[in-house]
């Protein structure tokens, strides 16, 4: 009398075009075989990724606000929770944010934040040497530059907030664009929040 035999065969881990095929054999009673292979392939899903990341525009900030898009004031706040510090800028720059924080032991971080989805891109340490400046400028302040953000957007599409940390007028700067396109600066003070046209602007 004949014994039925099971036999079971994996075959593989074989490398095709980035992802990985798995064939599985099964021999049953009736010598019926069925033969069942899976692809995964990841590389599809981290080809998409990439070109997400890639398909910023060219023009940066000049882009039209498009409704969902982040603001500066949450891209600030999504750079802070990836990276706690004092965040001194954030500048829309080929379709992210990028946001300048300043850590704890004076170390400098800039977060690129997407604009259309809040993710952080990636974030590396800076070689600044300004902190003790940046932190004189900031001393008895009490609007941050989400605070400087939010009151700025009153004005227009805020693209970018920067601390002044020169001269005899330190505070926050930031750059609106109107639906048109037109770009105006204005300032921020420090310690109000209020919005004033600034000089050197035409």
């Amino acid at each position: 009398m004949k014994r039925n035999i099971v036999i079971a065969v994996v075959t593989a881990a074989a490398l095709v075009g980035g992802g990985t095929a798995t064939a599985l054999a099964v021999a049953g009673d009736d010598d019926d075989s069925t033969s069942v292979t899976r692809t995964d392939d990841d590389r599809d899903d981290r080809g998409e990724e990439r070109s997400d990341d890639r398909d910023g525009d060219d023009d940066g900030a000049v882009r039209a606000a498009a409704p969902g898009d982040v603001t500066a004031a949450e891209a600030i706040t999504a750079a802070l929770k990836h990276t706690p510090g004092t965040a001194v800028s954030a500048e829309l720059d080929d379709g992210s944010w990028e946001v300048d924080v300043l850590a704890e032991g004076d170390t400098w971080h800039t977060v690129r934040i997407a604009r259309d989805s809040g993710k952080v891109l990636g974030a590396q340490k800076d070689d600044e040497d300004d902190a003790a400046e940046v932190r004189a400028a900031l001393k008895g302040a009490s609007v941050t530059a989400e605070d400087a953000a939010k009151a700025a957007a009153a004005k227009g599409t805020v693209v970018s907030v920067d601390l002044d940390d020169d001269g005899g007028d330190k505070g926050w700067e930031a750059e609106t664009r109107a639906s048109g396109g037109d770009a105006r600066d204005w300032n921020v003070d420090p310690k109000t929040a209020s919005v004033t046209p600034d000089r050197d602007d035409d």
